[in-house]
């Protein structure tokens, strides 16, 4: 098991914005000397809560401060772009990258985005794999691409002048294409089986319950039997601490951020309908989904030990994955959270893997 990194990032909105982001990079940079294979990075751009609101600008602040690290979008939120300027501006990134980055998409989760861009009524699902398919074939096609959906029509036809390049679009430095992961929440999600068809990879988000995330591969694997579980990311909530009472009082206390990022969230998810993803049983009134019971349910904290066994119960619940994305969190505390960061890297994911076989040379990559 691979262990990436993950965050939306999400911090209480009267903080220094120039703060959070300087915040934001730092833990990134930590997890490239870390050893984490991965980091995926989300944007919003109508939430102070959540203020990244352009992840592919963000990653390419870290381009030329991080040296292995693969960097992801997670996600780009499609229905809220035009194909042509995202698969430009993603193509420049993967080359500034020279390939260490996947390109992670959805249709977005946020109202108040929706409504900004004019997409609060309208079939935003359709609308994402619109954009991602004109997008795939700018990379893929030849100009003038002419191209036709419900939502675009993108053509150079009447302005190419091909013999100085006019009219023609950067490719992506990994061809075809960057690899693409698409963000995957509801139980038994369709967009889980549209990406098995379409060969690309899936991330189930970190705030799900474990019978819910199962359901992800159930879905991916129906629809393309012969996949490798390998190509599915897992994110979870995760806390690691060098003594229980670090943990418990970061992880769980009224000052800590994992409460803090839970009734941020959990208040988000049930005032836009989706209780039902905090509830093994969708009959019980959204009255059951307090922050109380969201920590207890989705949050590992503990010693490095105790997370171990938690995170090898969780993975016999969901089944076997390729990759662990450890989710960042507000800073509250620098030195308990850089701490958890390396305790997950240079124990828990050794012990983690020596348990399921793999070899302990493997670490945290």
């Amino acid at each position: 098991m691979n262990l990436g990194y993950f965050t939306m990032p999400l911090h209480p909105p009267a903080r220094d914005y120039a703060q959070t982001l300087r915040e934001d990079r730092e833990a990134i940079v930590l997890a490239d000397e870390l050893g984490y294979t991965e980091a995926f990075v989300g944007e919003h751009v109508t939430d102070r809560a959540e203020p990244v609101t352009d992840s592919c600008v963000f990653l390419a602040s870290l381009a030329p401060v991080t040296t292995r690290i693969t960097l992801g979008t997670g996600t780009v939120n499609l229905p809220n772009g035009h194909p042509a300027a995202i698969a430009a501006k993603v193509a420049m990134l993967d080359t500034l990258l020279e390939g260490r980055f996947v390109f992670g998409v959805s249709p977005g989760g946020l109202p108040s985005d929706w409504e900004v861009f004019g997409n609060l009524d309208l079939d935003r699902r359709g609308k994402f794999l619109e954009c991602l398919e004109h997008i795939v074939g700018l990379w893929t096609g030849e100009a003038p691409y002419d191209l036709e959906g419900a939502h675009w029509s993108i053509s150079t036809a009447r302005t190419m002048i091909p013999e100085i390049g006019q009219g023609v679009m950067v490719r992506p430095y990994q061809q075809p294409h960057p690899p693409i992961a698409v963000t995957v929440v509801e139980p038994s999600s369709p967009s889980a089986a549209e990406a098995a068809r379409r060969g690309w990879d899936i991330i189930s988000a970190n705030f799900l319950l474990p019978e819910w995330v199962r359901t992800h591969w159930e879905t991916y694997e129906a629809a393309a039997p012969a996949a490798d579980p390998a190509r599915w990311r897992v994110a979870k909530t995760v806390l690691v601490a060098d003594d229980d009472r670090t943990a418990r009082e970061y992880g769980f206390g009224s000052e800590s951020p994992y409460r803090h990022y839970y009734a941020q969230l959990g208040f988000k998810l049930v005032r836009a309908g989706r209780a039902n993803l905090f509830k093994e049983d969708p009959s019980l009134p959204d009255s059951v989904v307090t922050t109380d019971a969201l920590v207890e349910k989705l949050v590992i904290a503990g010693t490095p030990n105790q997370v171990a066994e938690e995170l090898l119960a969780f993975r016999e619940q969901v089944g076997d994955f390729g990759t662990l994305l450890y989710c960042g969190l507000d800073w509250v505390d620098p030195a308990i959270a850089r701490r958890s960061l390396e305790l997950m890297a240079e124990v828990v994911m050794p012990a983690v893997n020596k348990a399921i076989g793999v070899p302990s040379s493997a670490g945290a990559r």
